[in-house]
């Protein structure tokens, strides 16, 4: 079934007034200069040019705010796409890349369409954990050439390639290079720091703004011997992007598949935990199917202005929030910030020196893992399984890709889940002789007439195993078997097969089997797939004490039960 399709835009208008406007404005600006140099530093780790990251900015930005589902979310480039990215414009090119944009778009948008926004989160924290860090450490890795200013024409995609890459070229150091870096990581993190503890004005202009002002007017005063945007893209055109649609090989088109399916997973989970953490600053609840369906037409949109993957941002969303953005129309502000800074001050950018770029994108891999979780006393909290998942997620994230790393985290949920939920399953015989006398239930050599058995939990593929003793019946030749299912919450088409086999064993040896206290799901599969009709209503008890009863008339001579 789909939904209507309704921006949070609409909800947001009735009662908007001045005072919100003034509110939205002001923080529409600061996440706009926040915004630009972010935008630059993701597009370059990418593989692509400052200027395509400012108009992925620019252009899904402002739609993920006018048609999203959440009230302040911003969207644009963001770190977690550099490794995914960067692999696919070395694998197939930037044209490919835009192509692959937009096929993950229409995923997106079919997302949210079909209500899936939910989905997102039945994965588990601990492949999110898993392969958030470990993305943060290949974002790390990839800055290390222009950290060192290392004579690489192009880092390879694959990691061990990559990894010898840059040891193989580490003699290749540049001096000034490594010098402006450590100095604009300097004065980031002290910036930061001191906007945080003892100058709270400072926090009017982002870290990332201020180290990227100051790098940039002392590298245009003194000609550093540092590489620029200028040197390496010819600087940012001061104009509007051309209009139209990438290059589209037919041939590669099966081929981005798996990229397309990559990013518009990783495009939803990031774009909904980054809702999910705004909602909580703001006492809000978004919709995640209106907020797919807002990502997965900016995604659709952007590369026609040469723009890439796009999803909403932690980092940019909280500040919008903490500077008074209360409804998406500072988001579409912010885009509008971007463009007039694009359109006024492009060729300042060209002095732009690529390590301080690369020391914004440093810092922002260290703070996006949550590196506690790995710590041995956090490990030694939790689970074997969920120590597992986390670690194996992570270093699949970082030596293959995201991809790989999603789909084995999930499969190894799934069945460390299956594991515990068949744990959880018992089936335990019940001592019908200590509360109803021996001689009823009894044969005259003692053996068992009439065997009940208790069981709980889920009877579900992964707990077929538990009934293999009631298939075999090694309690011997009784004229009954009572089932009480009172504490069995679900039933699946497997444990429905198991219980017709254990029917068809029971008929074959002139016995009965007699189902008691069933709950509302087992006994609507049961009914719906015939097997009520099979058994006869006088094999369905309400409890035990009836079912009892019926087991007494089960001596192989009442004319009324059949076992042909």
């Amino acid at each position: 079934m789909m939904i209507a399709f309704r921006p949070k835009l609409l909800d947001t208008l009735p009662g908007y007034d001045r005072a919100g406007f003034v509110a939205d404005l002001s923080a529409g600006i600061t996440v706009g200069v926040l915004a630009l140099p972010l935008a630059m530093a993701f597009a370059i780790a990418s593989g692509m040019s400052p200027t395509a990251g400012i108009w992925t900015a620019i252009v899904a930005g402002f739609l993920i705010s006018l048609l999203g589902g959440s009230r302040v979310q911003i969207g644009g480039p963001t770190g977690a796409f550099i490794p995914i990215l960067y692999a696919i414009v070395v694998d197939y090119g930037v044209a490919n890349l835009l192509v692959a944009t937009m096929m993950s778009g229409a995923m997106l948008l079919a997302m949210g369409a079909f209500r899936l926004g939910n989905m997102i989160r039945f994965i588990p924290l601990s492949v999110v954990i898993g392969f958030t860090n470990g993305i943060a450490v290949v974002i790390f890795i990839s800055q290390i050439k222009d950290f060192l200013g290392l004579q690489i024409e192009r880092l390879p995609g694959e990691f061990f390639a990559r990894i010898e890459a840059l040891a193989s070229h580490l003699h290749t150091i540049h001096i000034p290079t490594v010098l402006l870096a450590c100095a604009s990581l300097a004065v980031l993190l002290g910036w930061n720091r001191l906007a945080a503890t003892r100058y709270p004005w400072m926090r009017r202009v982002p870290g990332p703004l201020a180290v990227l002002i100051i790098a940039t007017a002392v590298n245009a005063a003194l000609a550093l011997p540092v590489e620029t945007i200028g040197s390496r893209f010819g600087g940012i055109p001061q104009s509007l992007p051309d209009f139209g649609l990438p290059e589209l090989s037919l041939g590669t088109l099966g081929k981005l598949i798996s990229p397309a399916i990559t990013i518009a997973l990783l495009g939803a989970i990031e774009s909904l935990l980054s809702a999910r953490v705004a909602d909580s600053q703001i006492d809000d609840r978004h919709d995640p199917n209106q907020e797919l369906m807002a990502q997965g037409v900016a995604n659709i949109v952007a590369p026609l202005f040469g723009g890439f993957a796009a999803t909403g941002a932690i980092a940019r969303t909280a500040t919008n929030i903490r500077t008074g953005g209360r409804t998406p129309v500072a988001g579409m502000i912010h885009a509008g910030v971007l463009l007039a800074i694009v359109l006024a001050l492009a060729p300042l950018a060209s002095h732009i020196p690529l390590a301080t770029l690369a020391a914004i994108v440093v810092v922002v891999s260290v703070n996006m893992g949550e590196w506690h979780a790995f710590a041995p006393r956090e490990l030694s909290r939790y689970s074997i399984q969920y120590r597992t998942i986390l670690l194996g997620t992570f270093l699949i994230t970082v030596v293959f890709d995201l991809t790989l790393a999603v789909e084995i985290g999930m499969v190894l949920a799934s069945l460390f889940f299956i594991y515990r939920m068949s744990d959880l399953t018992r089936i335990e015989r019940i001592a019908l002789e200590e509360h109803y006398g021996v001689e009823a239930l009894s044969r005259e050599d003692g053996s068992p007439r009439i065997l009940a058995y208790r069981i709980s939990g889920s009877l579900f593929f992964g707990a077929a195993n538990k009934l293999e003793n009631l298939l075999l019946m090694q309690q011997g030749h009784p004229d009954a078997v009572i089932l009480d299912m009172g504490k069995v919450i679900n039933i699946d088409t497997t444990g429905l097969d198991i219980l017709r086999t254990l029917h068809r064993n029971l008929n074959k040896r002139g016995a009965a089997l007699i189902l008691c206290d069933l709950n509302p799901q087992p006994a609507s599969l049961i009914s719906r797939s015939g097997f009520r009709d099979t058994l006869g209503e006088r094999y369905i008890a309400g409890n035990l004490t009836e079912a009892l009863l019926r087991a007494q008339q089960c001596h192989g001579h009442d004319p009324e039960i059949s076992y042909a």
